[in-house]
């Protein structure tokens, strides 16, 4: 009802445009089309005929409704200012390229062709007005006022035509009349300005032959406007008074003073015209201009199917890219394995130029612990004198067991008995049997220990020294740590490199962010409202105007890829100059790590010595008691048995006969060498009894 009762104004044509927008849109889903299921009729009033035309076909209702967008504007344009060249042109363009013809007479090809054309010519004028107010050069001014008259003579031509003549009737003379008074003015017009351009460029034969063709154009024009309202006389006067100047002036010039020659019209340049004017474009499915789609949840079938089709083409599109995408990255990937360079360890002087803060942090800990290597040392001190103690001992109880040893052997020996197999001792007293055993097991666990505390030694002896490095001054500290020596050249070569590398990851990161980018955009293009109204013979074309929205990030992608082959080329001569100060750099490092975790195995070790010297002392204080006890014990059972061993002696002695008074004393007068020297004891003479009858005399031997 609104676009049928449409107000004259700005706000009737976005009414108009509105309505025809849901018309496209209804269109698309409901089949209303002729001869269609769902088609109705519909009944419009012919404008030149006064006849009631009536169709079953929606779009005969979209074609009305454009024609009147149409005259609206024109309308509207004829009550404006004439400064816009902005024309009604696009609704009859619309209309015309996109309907068909057979509708009604009104919308027939020649009838929109003489609006465009009508248009497009008042909407020149507009502009031409303009270009003259603003004083534009004469030449621009000329091409303008030539377009109009090209437009007009469009007009005339669908004018003259036999269809457009008997459908407008009488209006017809009247209007083929008028445009050409126009077409004859606005050539004198475009004349009239060539004949300046001439004059500013000094070719006076010129100018009078443009002028002279502007007056008879005018003139023309002047016989084709009788009837026409004051207003145009007017103008027509006005503009005769500038021409004829114009004319007489140039020719009174050239024949007095410049007397060139003066050209024939049709030896000189024809003048081109120049269309700088543009129709309202009409876009049926711009929310913009028909506001919401008010069918969108009618969505066809068909259009879901087309939709499918689409998203496969995305998908298509996204496959081609991504298998060049990957193929680079493999090559890349490849690439930087091998060369084994990482961007963020290539360059790592900083590192040399401080202490690493797990040092610091061992540097602080010992720093409020100043007694750190005094404790360590005092420990191993008390451990060593434990130690020393318990070996003093031990070695104290074996002595007193040797010694017990050997004089049971020389008495068992003196006593006559047989002797022990080679080797074997005679076999002990109970109480140092027991003492014997007790101190063989104590140097067993002795021995044990004592590998035990060499090593803890030689560990506390390693580690001493990194501790009162790491309790000291920082700058110590510091010194100890190793670091590099680079020339210029070898600094260059690194910046270099780095540099480089820089470009790797930015070509990586750019790449990434392109190819989300893409993949964002294919998941969000939904063209399914667009799908809706289009037909489906223009499906394919719509899915390549659509897909070109993706042909720049294609482009950016595809220069990304094709710079890579460069970056990697760069990347290899740089690092083939890396290499030299790549070795040096690596023994450099490997030294600072060892250095540092030397350090740091100090800290570490610190407390675990502690403990374990600790442990060492209370093992050893233990071990140094039983040691004790055993070695008084030992000195309780030695004294024992060599008291037991005086009796045994003494108690032998008694057993031998008493030698009598008579007998000589020959050779006991004398002691043997060996007494005499004081080498032997009593314990060490032979059995007396035997000594005794072998100084016997002969004769007595027998008693």
């Amino acid at each position: 009802q609104s676009a049928v009762n449409v107000p004259r104004d700005f706000e009737g044509c976005s009414t108009l445009r509105k309505y025809f927008g849901q018309l496209h849109y209804l269109q698309s889903r409901i089949p209303m089309g002729a001869e269609q299921e769902a088609a109705v009729p519909i009944a419009w009033t012919e404008i030149f005929s006064g006849k009631t035309v009536t169709h079953e076909d929606i779009k005969y209702e979209q074609a009305c409704i454009l024609y009147n967008l149409g005259a609206l504007h024109s309308m509207l344009g004829a009550m404006d200012k004439r400064v816009s060249e902005e024309c009604a042109a696009g609704a009859f363009t619309y209309l015309r390229d996109h309907f068909p013809h057979s509708y009604s007479v009104d919308m027939s090809h020649q009838i929109l062709n003489l609006n465009i054309n009508l248009m497009l010519g008042q909407a020149q004028e507009c502009l031409l007005e303009k270009s003259m107010l603003d004083n534009r050069k004469s030449f621009l001014v000329a091409r303008i006022s030539a377009q109009v008259v090209d437009y007009y003579k469009e007009a005339c031509r669908a004018l003259e035509n036999s269809e457009t003549a008997s459908l407008l009737g009488k209006i017809q003379k009247d209007w083929k009349k008028l445009v050409q008074m126009k077409i004859y003015y606005f050539a004198a017009v475009a004349h009239l300005h060539m004949g300046k351009q001439a004059e500013e460029q000094q070719k006076f034969g010129e100018r009078v032959i443009y002028f002279q063709s502007a007056l008879d154009k005018l003139n023309e024009a002047i016989k084709l406007a009788k009837g026409q309202p004051e207003t145009v006389q007017e103008a027509l006067r006005f503009t005769m008074d500038v021409i004829g100047g114009k004319y007489n002036s140039a020719k009174k010039d050239n024949d007095f003073i410049y007397h060139e020659a003066v050209p024939a019209l049709d030896t000189l340049q024809s003048v081109k015209g120049a269309p700088l004017v543009k129709a309202l474009p009409v876009n049926p499915t711009d929310p913009a201009v028909t506001g919401p789609d008010i069918f969108a949840k009618l969505v066809p079938m068909a259009a879901h199917e087309a939709s499918s089709l689409y998203s496969e083409e995305k998908a298509k599109l996204l496959r081609d890219v991504m298998a060049k995408i990957e193929a680079k990255n493999e090559v890349l990937d490849q690439f930087m394995d091998s060369m084994q360079l990482d961007p963020e360890t290539v360059d790592n002087l900083d590192m040399y130029s401080h202490i690493p803060p797990i040092l610091m942090e061992k540097c602080a800990a010992l720093s409020v612990r100043p007694d750190t290597v005094k404790n360590l040392v005092q420990s191993m001190q008390v451990l060593s004198g434990v130690f020393t103690d318990v070996e003093a001992s031990l070695k104290e109880i074996r002595d007193l067991l040797e010694e017990d040893e050997a004089q049971e052997q020389k008495l068992q020996e003196l006593l006559g008995k047989v002797p022990p197999p080679q080797g074997s001792p005679p076999p002990p007293s109970p109480g140092l049997a027991e003492v014997s055993k007790e101190c063989s097991k104590y140097m067993e666990v002795h021995e044990k220990a004592s590998f035990t505390n060499t090593e803890l030694h030689k560990a506390m002896n390693l580690h001493i020294g990194n501790l009162r490095l790491l309790s000291g001054p920082l700058e110590q500290v510091r010194a100890t740590l190793p670091s590099p020596t680079l020339t210029e050249d070898d600094k260059q070569v690194l910046q270099n490199l780095k540099r480089i590398l820089g470009k790797v990851q930015e070509m990586r990161d750019q790449r990434m962010s392109l190819e989300q980018q893409l993949r964002e955009m294919i998941q969000k293009d939904d063209i399914t409202t667009s799908l809706v109204t289009t037909d489906r013979s223009e499906m394919k074309k719509l899915f390549e105007e659509q897909l070109k929205k993706y042909d720049q990030i294609k482009v950016y992608l595809e220069q990304n890829l094709a710079a890579q082959e460069n970056v990697l080329k760069a990347l290899t001569d740089a690092n083939v100059k890396y290499a030299a100060v790549r070795k040096a750099l690596a023994e450099v490092e490997h030294k600072w790590n060892t250095t540092v975790q030397t350090l740091v195995a100090s800290y570490e070790a610190y407390e675990d010595l502690m403990k374990k010297s600790q442990e060492g002392k209370d093992f050893y204080t233990d071990l140094e008691g039983k040691a004790a006890r055993l070695l008084e014990k030992a000195r309780a059972a030695c004294q024992a048995a060599e008291a037991n061993r005086q009796q045994i002696l003494e108690k032998e002695m008694k057993k031998q006969p008493p030698p009598r008074p008579t007998a000589p004393k020959p050779a006991l007068q004398k002691k043997p060498p060996e007494l005499e020297a004081g080498g032997l004891d009593v314990g060490d003479l032979p059995p007396l009894g035997s000594l005794v009858l072998s100084e016997l005399p002969e004769e007595l031997r027998s008693l």
